[in-house]
């Protein structure tokens, strides 16, 4: 085998690859791996993808001995195989988004809409909670209120009724407890 450098001719270390020399195949890596990565992820649009892309096209250049660098360029040959590899990976992606789009269609969605006796119970069980906040302080059903019906934090309800927080933490405290003496008598 002959001696390679960086600016051995692509014919000469393509002839040198044949031969098993390992090393042109590294030079030829590094003049073209960013051209065949560039295609590739410009193709791909994902980089990993590209990556394996990059690989899989110069492991195969290596394997197969299908290039005459007397009939083209080595740089549009590789191309070429890029742009081949790259649209089967797409079809392959497009199949698979497919073919799960097809799975997710043929199965039957659980259905989250409440029974009819769900509705009445809910129904009931919301007379329940508004006759037991009745029975509270105005203090403490207020504070609970704001709170559970218009989502408020105990410093916003504290700024808005224009109490201390520590009032407000309290009245809450209270009202829970005593909410939840009257529900469990009521609900069971």
């Amino acid at each position: 085998m002959s001696q390679i450098s960086a600016d051995t001719t692509d014919a000469n270390l393509i002839v040198s690859l044949r031969q098993g020399n390992q090393t042109a195949l590294s030079i030829l890596y590094d003049r073209y791996g960013g051209l065949v990565y560039t295609l590739a992820l410009n193709l791909l649009d994902r980089r990993d993808e590209a990556e394996d892309l990059t690989q899989d096209v110069f492991l195969s250049f290596w394997k197969q001995d299908k290039f005459d660098p007397n009939r083209a360029k080595l740089s549009s040959y590789l191309c070429l195989l890029t742009r081949s590899r790259a649209i089967d990976r797409l079809r392959s992606r497009q199949s698979q988004q497919k073919s799960l789009q097809r799975l997710q269609q043929s199965i039957i969605p659980e259905t989250d809409l409440p029974t009819p006796l769900d509705s009445l119970t809910l129904a009931e069980e919301q007379i329940i909670v508004r006759q037991s906040l009745s029975t509270l302080s105005d203090q403490q059903r207020q504070v609970l209120e704001l709170s559970y019906y218009q989502n408020l934090s105990q410093s916003a309800i504290a700024a808005q009724i224009n109490l201390p927080l520590g009032t407000v933490k309290t009245h809450m405290r209270q009202g829970l407890i005593k909410l939840r003496q009257l529900l469990q008598s009521q609900i069971g």
